[in-house]
C-alpha cells in the first residue's frame, strides 16, 4: 500500500514538474520582458514620463508577476524626444537583453520608428503616448498597436465642441514634426466638414520656450480659434504667453487640443480654467476611474492621466494575450490581441480594429474654475462621453495596406 501511495505521488510530482516546464518553455528564454520607452526629462517627462513606468509596474504586479508560469520584467529608457536615440535603444533592447515588446513611445516621430524597427524584429509595440494616425493608417504593421488615443479622437472631441461653440474660423500653433502635422491636419479636416474655414498656420520647434512670434501671427490673423496642436510644456507655453498678449481676453479662444491632467495640473487651474481638452480617462468619472487614480495617487503622488492609465491597460492586455495564446510568440500573440475585447477600468468595451487601433470612448472635458474644484486634482466637468465608432477612424478607411 505504501509502495502504491509513493508510486502515485512521484508520479503527481513528476506531471507537476512537466507542466511547469512546458508552461515555461513555452516563454522565450524563460521571461517576459516589456520595454517602456518615453521622454523622461523634457518636454512631455510629465505627459508619459517615470509615472508610464509606475503604471506598468503596477500592472505587472496586479496581474501576480508572472504569466505562463515565467516572470516578468520592466524595464525603462529615456528617448529625449529623438527618433534615432529610440531606436537604438529598442534595437540594443531587442538583440542583447530579450526585450519581447516595447511601450508608451510618446512622440509620433519615435513611435514610428520604433514601430517600424519592431516590425522587422516581428516585436509587439503598444503605442500609448505617440498620437499620429499613421501609426494605425500608411504606416500600420502586423504587430503594431495604437492604445490610448490619436489625433482623430482628439479632433473629433476638441475640434468639434470648438466648432458647435461657433468656432468657424481657425488658426494653427503647430508643432513641427509628425504630431503636430497629423493633429493640424485631422482637425482642419473635420472643421471644413462642418462648414468652417483654415486661415492658416505656423510651425513652431520642438520644446520651445519663446511663442511671441508665432502668437502674433495667430492674433492678427483674426481667427475665432487658435488650434494648438501641440502638447506637453510646449502647449502650456502658449497658454501662458497668450494670456501675456491678452488673446483671450479680445475674444480669440485657444483650443488646446492636446492637453492632459498633468498638464493641467502644471498649469494651474487658475489660467488653465475654461479649456475644453478630449481625454480617453479621467480618474474622478466613477468608482472603477477612481480605484485605479487611488492606488496611482498612492505610489506617484499624482493622479493619472490618459497616458498613464492607457499604459496600465495595455500592459495588461498584453500579458493576457500571452496567456490566450499559450506563448510570447509576437505572431501569436499578435493574433490574440486583435481577437480578445478590452473590457477595464479604460478601455470598456474596447476592439482592437484589423489595423491595430483600440476603439473606445473619449471624453470631452473642461476644465473648472478655481472655485468649482471640490478636492486636489478635481479639475474637470465631463461635458460628454463621445462613443469609440464616433471618435476613431473606420480602420476599412484608416489607409492601412493591412486592412482590405
Amino acid at each position: 500500500m505504501r509502495k502504491t501511495f509513493l508510486t502515485s505521488l512521484a508520479l503527481l510530482l513528476a506531471s507537476g514538474t512537466a507542466f511547469a516546464q512546458t508552461a515555461s518553455g513555452a516563454i522565450s528564454d524563460g521571461k517576459v520582458k516589456i520595454g517602456i520607452l518615453n521622454d523622461q526629462s523634457g518636454v512631455y517627462a510629465d505627459f508619459g514620463g517615470k509615472s508610464s513606468v509606475e503604471a506598468a509596474k503596477m500592472a505587472v504586479e496586479d496581474f501576480g508577476g508572472k504569466v505562463l508560469g515565467a516572470p516578468i520584467e520592466i524595464v525603462d529608457a529615456d528617448h529625449q524626444n529623438k527618433p534615432d536615440i529610440a531606436s537604438n535603444i529598442a534595437r540594443q533592447w531587442y538583440d542583447t537583453q530579450q526585450v519581447d515588446a516595447i511601450m508608451d513611445l510618446t512622440t509620433s516621430s519615435v513611435g514610428l520608428a520604433v514601430q517600424a524597427l519592431s516590425n522587422e524584429k516581428k516585436k509587439i509595440t503598444i503605442n500609448t503616448g505617440a498620437a499620429t494616425t499613421d501609426l494605425t493608417g500608411k504606416a500600420c504593421t502586423p504587430y503594431g498597436f495604437h492604445w490610448a488615443y490619436d489625433t482623430h479622437a482628439l479632433a473629433v472631441g476638441t475640434g468639434g465642441a470648438m466648432v458647435k461653440q461657433g468656432g468657424d474660423s481657425w488658426f494653427f500653433l503647430t508643432a513641427d514634426y509628425a504630431f503636430g502635422y497629423s493633429l493640424e491636419q485631422q482637425t482642419s479636416d473635420y472643421v471644413k466638414a462642418n462648414g468652417g474655414k483654415v486661415l492658416g498656420s505656423v510651425r513652431h520647434p520642438l520644446s520651445s520656450q519663446d511663442f511671441s512670434s508665432f502668437l502674433l501671427q495667430a492674433q492678427s490673423s483674426g481667427a475665432k480659434v487658435i488650434g494648438l496642436a501641440n502638447a506637453g510644456l510646449d502647449t502650456a507655453n502658449s497658454i501662458k504667453q497668450a494670456a501675456e498678449f491678452g488673446i483671450v481676453q479680445n475674444g480669440q479662444k485657444l483650443a488646446a487640443l492636446l492637453f492632459t491632467l498633468a498638464e493641467v495640473n502644471g498649469l494651474g487651474l487658475e489660467a488653465a480654467q475654461g479649456l475644453t481638452l478630449t481625454e480617453g480617462y479621467y480618474w474622478n468619472l466613477d468608482d472603477k476611474s477612481r480605484a485605479f487614480g487611488k492606488k496611482f495617487f498612492a505610489r506617484t503622488n499624482k493622479m493619472p492621466n490618459m497616458i498613464h492609465a492607457g499604459t496600465y491597460s495595455a500592459v495588461t492586455q498584453y500579458l493576457k494575450a500571452i496567456q490566450k495564446a499559450g506563448t510570447d510568440d509576437s505572431d501569436a500573440v499578435a493574433k490574440a490581441l486583435h481577437e480578445m475585447p478590452v473590457d477595464d477600468f479604460f478601455g470598456r468595451g474596447g476592439t482592437v480594429g484589423a489595423n491595430g487601433r483600440m476603439i473606445h470612448d473619449m471624453y470631452l472635458l473642461q476644465v473648472k474654475k478655481p472655485s468649482e474644484s471640490k478636492e486636489p486634482w478635481d479639475y474637470y466637468n465631463v461635458l460628454a462621453t463621445i462613443p469609440g465608432k464616433e471618435a476613431y477612424l473606420d480602420p476599412a478607411k484608416s489607409g492601412c495596406p493591412l486592412v482590405k
